[in-house]
């Protein structure tokens, strides 16, 4: 007879092969080409902070972390399938969260696109995000039940959680907010585009565990062999996550000072006023035969910023 403690570990063990399987069958991600994403003329500045508008739309939508994860891959996905312009990717952002939505979320929780629209104020219309998820639809081949990083997360610490025998260890289990709000963050970073989203879980929980317990390294190569992932892929992404999550704590001034006034918010520090933000660097518009094998093909330029399906 298993004891109950055994049969969730066999159960999240499974979880986590079949979680991995589809990983690998389903995994794609942007690739950067002459400091933009290949086939677009996005760069990852641009990139970044859509992925932040998304996260402040999935907060006013009010869906949940796993949502806003299986969006952001669904993004990630399409652009490194199809060639597209820098316009079009909010449009394709806002899409991918809406479809991730109806995949993930009950339906008394969603409301129609039409006033998700209206509480994001986009300048979209509903029949262009329709023809969007039919451009989506149609790229992925509606494979859109991807395993995410945040997957990941939870089945991770389901096993650290039934493998833990005192109470000590347990508090350190008890970390999947907080692990979660570190992915939401690097799920914006894309010298982390090229980890799959189990070595980026694997690492964050890894990072957190090094730091809480002096017997983190025997739970690291428990869960790396359960996981089947190479050790040096694991170390390369565990530098990347922790310069990144280090660079985010540090990029407030000491003692910095909020500031609210007229609707805008002005960040002072000791050293002074917050420098200005960098002039986006210009792109030469491309030309219009390079987009033939993705979007154009499937447009019609001439309606709208997100425009009609020939």
């Amino acid at each position: 007879m298993k004891l109950p403690g055994e049969e969730e570990n066999q159960r999240l063990g499974t979880l986590l092969l079949n979680t991995l399987d589809r990983e690998m069958r389903l995994w794609r991600a942007p690739v950067l080409k002459n400091g933009c994403i290949q086939g677009s003329d996005i760069s990852p500045s641009q990139y970044h902070e859509v992925i932040l508008w998304l996260r402040e739309m999935n907060v006013i939508f009010q869906f949940s972390t796993e949502t806003l994860a299986l969006g952001v891959c669904v993004l990630n996905s399409l652009l490194a399938t199809v060639k597209t312009q820098l316009k079009y990717l909010k449009c394709m952002a806002i899409t991918s969260l809406i479809l991730a939505a109806k995949i993930n979320e009950e339906d008394e929780v969603i409301a129609s696109v039409k006033d998700l629209l209206e509480q994001s104020r986009c300048k979209f219309s509903t029949a262009e995000i329709l023809r969007m998820e039919r451009v989506i639809l149609h790229k992925l081949h509606w494979e859109l039940y991807l395993a995410t990083p945040m997957d990941f997360i939870h089945i991770f610490h389901g096993l650290l959680m039934s493998g833990c025998v005192d109470q000590t260890q347990k508090r350190l289990c008890l970390q999947a907010a907080l692990w979660s709000r570190q992915l939401q963050h690097c799920m914006a970073c894309h010298q982390l585009w090229q980890f799959k989203g189990s070595i980026l879980a694997l690492a964050i929980i890894t990072l957190e565990l090094e730091r809480l317990t002096p017997d983190w390294f025997s739970v690291f190569t428990g869960l790396l062999r359960k996981a089947q992932i190479e050790s040096t892929e694991l170390i390369c992404c565990r530098e990347t996550v922790d310069e990144y999550l280090s660079s985010l704590r540090f990029s407030i001034p000491t003692n910095a000072v909020y500031i609210l006034g007229s609707g805008v918010l002005v960040l002072r520090g000791p050293e002074g006023e917050q420098r200005k933000r960098q002039a986006r660097r210009a792109h030469t518009a491309q030309d219009m035969d390079d987009f033939y094998d993705g979007f154009c093909c499937l447009y019609d330029e001439q309606t709208s910023a997100c425009p009609a399906l020939i």
